[in-house]
């Protein structure tokens, strides 16, 4: 159990909520999981503290991250919207007012696009740091897709490179993938780059 993680955890929801945190870190370290980890999870963490300032409710984003891979299973495809409803059923427990908790659950809903509406700070925060990795030196990013294929290891490589391929066309297809971080012409370098090895 990592007690960074921990520390974190209860700095932003109180001692009160050990439980919870250490199920949330629990669910990262799935073993299934390569990418989706809690380092993935320190890492959005780290980048939505970067990026506080341009949020409207930074603590409310910081709680979106815990919760936004917090369900993740490669097989499926509504992980988000099964992670949102744990943040619904969880939050409440806490005593996190009825309007906060569905901001929490909004933000983690908006993965699934990373497409925040105009005018949605604290989404552009959380998707900017969730898609951070997308921005990083070329070496990150190609042991981050590396990372992403050993989680489907049970596709088939074909199947997996059209899938995969369809993803990053869609990224490609966003008017903007970063709303904040100058990350833009890095992560599309890197995208195209992906493109191209598939």
């Amino acid at each position: 159990m990592s007690e960074k993680l921990m520390a974190r955890w209860r700095s932003l929801a109180g001692a009160g909520a050990d439980p919870l945190g250490r199920e949330l870190i629990t669910r990262y370290d799935e073993p299934h999981r390569r990418y989706h980890t809690t380092a993935h999870l320190e890492a959005v963490l780290t980048h939505v503290d970067a990026l506080a300032d341009h949020a409207r409710r930074p603590d409310l984003v910081r709680m979106a991250a815990w919760f936004h891979d917090a369900v993740y299973d490669p097989r499926r495809a509504d992980n988000e919207e099964r992670s949102a409803r744990l943040a619904e059923r969880a939050l409440p427990e806490l005593g996190v007012p009825a309007e906060d908790v569905a901001t929490v659950a909004r933000l983690v809903r908006m993965t699934v696009t990373h497409a925040p509406a105009s005018g949605d700070a604290d989404g552009a925060v959380l998707s900017d740091a969730d898609l951070a990795i997308l921005g990083s030196s070329p070496d990150v990013y190609a042991a981050y897709a590396a990372a992403v294929r050993e989680e489907y290891d049970f596709v088939p490589d074909d199947v997996f490179r059209a899938g995969r391929a369809t993803v990053l066309r869609s990224l490609l297809d966003l008017p903007v993938i970063f709303h904040i971080a100058d990350l833009e012409g890095t992560a599309r370098a890197n995208i195209a780059a992906e493109l191209d090895r598939l």
